[in-house]
C-alpha cells in the first residue's frame, strides 16, 4: 500500500488522496476532480476501486459524479450523507474496519462537528495507527470550522479520537493550511518556538512539490487546540479558569473572527 497525497491548486487549498494497493488497484479519497485521479491513476496504471468522501460538501465530493460514470466504482460515506454524496453506494459505520492489503486496514472513526456526516479513517498497520485521514475535522495545526456542525461536538470528537493518537501517527487532512494555521498560533502563543520554526519552513515550501506534512507529536507542539492546558493560551482567550472545553470552543470562537 501506498499513500499518495495530492495537492490540487483550489481555491481551498484541496488535498485529494490516492490510496495504491498491491492489487493494482486504488481508492480516492475527497477527489476535487476527475483528472486529479485519472492522471495518476494513468501514471501508476491502476483502476479505480471506491471513493471515500470524508463528508458532504461541495469540495470534496465533486469529483465523484465524473469518476463514477467512467469507472463504475463505489462510493463509501456516512450514512448522514445519503442524498447530499453523489454516488454513495456503501455506509461505513464506527469502528468498522476496511481491508485494504495484508495486514493493512482502515479504521472508520465517527467524526462529528465540523459536520454530522463526518468520517476520518486511521490507518492501520499490523493493528498499530500510522496515520489517519482526518478531512475536515483536524488540520495541520488547527480544527475545522462548524458553521455546519458544533463547536462542543467538535471538541468531544478531537479529544475522543485525536488527543490521545500516538505521536508516530500522520496526518493527512483534507486542505493545506498550515501556514495560516501556525500563525494563528503564534497570535495566541507567540512565544511558541516550534510553531516560529515550522512557519518559516511553511513559507518557502511548495506543496505541488512535496506537500508538509505533520505527525500527532508535533501537533501536541503547536496545534492550540491540543494545547487547552497552556498557560500562556488559557490567558490569551481569557480562559484562565476554565476547563479545556472552554478554551477550545473560546480559540474555535477565536479562530472564526481571525
Amino acid at each position: 500500500m501506498k499513500i499518495h497525497q495530492i495537492y490540487t491548486a483550489s481555491e481551498l487549498r484541496n488535498f485529494t488522496y490516492l490510496i495504491e494497493l498491491n492489487d493494482g488497484s486504488a481508492i480516492a479519497i475527497d477527489p476535487w476532480d476527475k483528472s486529479v485521479v485519472n492522471n495518476l491513476l494513468l501514471e501508476k496504471n491502476l483502476t479505480l476501486k471506491a471513493i471515500i468522501n470524508t463528508h458532504e460538501h461541495w469540495d470534496h465530493i465533486q469529483g465523484n459524479p465524473d469518476l463514477v460514470a467512467e469507472h463504475g466504482c463505489e462510493v463509501w460515506a456516512h450514512s448522514n450523507g445519503e442524498g447530499k454524496i453523489p454516488g454513495l453506494s456503501r455506509m461505513l459505520l464506527a469502528d468498522e474496519l476496511i481491508d485494504l492489503d495484508d495486514n493493512v486496514q482502515l479504521k472508520v472513526l465517527d467524526t462529528p462537528g465540523h459536520t454530522f456526516a463526518h468520517l476520518c479513517f486511521l490507518v492501520l498497520e499490523g493493528a498499530k495507527p500510522v496515520a489517519v485521514f482526518t478531512g475536515d475535522t483536524l488540520f495541520n495545526a488547527g480544527v475545522g470550522h462548524c458553521r455546519s456542525g458544533d463547536g462542543e461536538t467538535l471538541y468531544k470528537t478531537i479529544v475522543d479520537h485525536f488527543h490521545s493518537l500516538n505521536d508516530q501517527v500522520i496526518v493527512y487532512p483534507g486542505h493545506d493550511y498550515l501556514e495560516n494555521n501556525l500563525r494563528f498560533t503564534l497570535s495566541i502563543e507567540p512565544s511558541n518556538v516550534d510553531a516560529s520554526a515550522w512557519l518559516a519552513r511553511a513559507m518557502t515550501a511548495d506543496p505541488s512539490d512535496e506537500p508538509m506534512t505533520t505527525c500527532i507529536g508535533d501537533e501536541r507542539t503547536f496545534n492550540t487546540f491540543f494545547r487547552l492546558d497552556n498557560a500562556l493560551i488559557k490567558s490569551n482567550v481569557d480562559c484562565e479558569e476554565g476547563s479545556p472545553k472552554d478554551v477550545f470552543l473560546a480559540l474555535r470562537k477565536r479562530r472564526d473572527n481571525w
